[in-house]
């Protein structure tokens, strides 16, 4: 068994009726993980970037609205937060994002080599105690995966508000050869999520890290 690839289980939770009606009603938005290769925004060449994680979506939309002529590819397995960006695309009649609800690693597996110009990981689950620690997204393993995927001279952007967890991602990014980067002070440009104002209420800071993708 490949274990980057864990079993995997969507987390359903509780949706509001905005994000059902959204759900019901995706559009071209929402792409099966066996369909990305069918789908011209995906695989075409206008400038792509690989958001994983989103959450309810909030700084997919801003960053786009920031950034004309890139598309996103959205991943994450949260049934609502899927909703929620669904329906922000349908009511700013967004057309430059497709969604994927699966494991970001299955996704690389069907991207093209060096399709994405960039990569986003605000705020991955930190695990923050010592046995879960497996279950980090954030491995060296994964760092190899993804660049395979990453144009040279791409970026991923990560950030997080665990300290432990930054020095952990600089240690496993920093052990792939196809990386180089660290620690930056936070972008004026990057809009605080959700998840981030919850950190900050609860007296943690955010950390925000920018690799470019080097070597073979």
């Amino acid at each position: 068994m490949d274990t980057l690839l864990p079993t995997t289980k969507h987390r359903r939770g509780r949706r509001t009726a905005r994000q059902e009606r959204a759900l019901a009603d995706p559009g071209h938005a929402l792409v099966p993980l066996d369909r990305i290769v069918q789908d011209a925004l995906i695989t075409g060449s206008q400038p792509l970037i690989l958001d994983i994680g989103f959450g309810s979506g909030e700084a997919v939309t801003a960053l786009l609205q920031s950034q004309p002529g890139v598309a996103i590819l959205a991943v994450d397995t949260h049934t609502p937060g899927i909703g929620d960006l669904l329906a922000s695309i349908h009511e700013q009649a967004l057309t430059d994002i497709r969604i994927v609800e699966a494991d970001v690693r299955h996704v690389l597996a069907e991207l093209p080599p060096g399709r994405l110009i960039g990569v986003r990981t605000f705020f991955p689950d930190p695990w923050p105690k010592k046995r879960h620690h497996r279950r980090r997204l954030v491995t060296t393993d994964f760092a190899d995966r993804l660049a395979a995927c990453v144009a040279l001279g791409g970026h991923w952007h990560l950030a997080t508000d665990w300290e432990e967890y930054a020095d952990a991602m600089q240690d496993a990014i920093d052990a792939s050869p196809h990386w180089t980067g660290g620690r930056i002070a936070r972008p004026e440009w990057r809009p605080v999520t959700r998840y981030e104002r919850r950190g900050v209420s609860a007296g943690r800071r955010a950390i925000d890290l920018w690799f470019e993708r080097v070597g073979a």
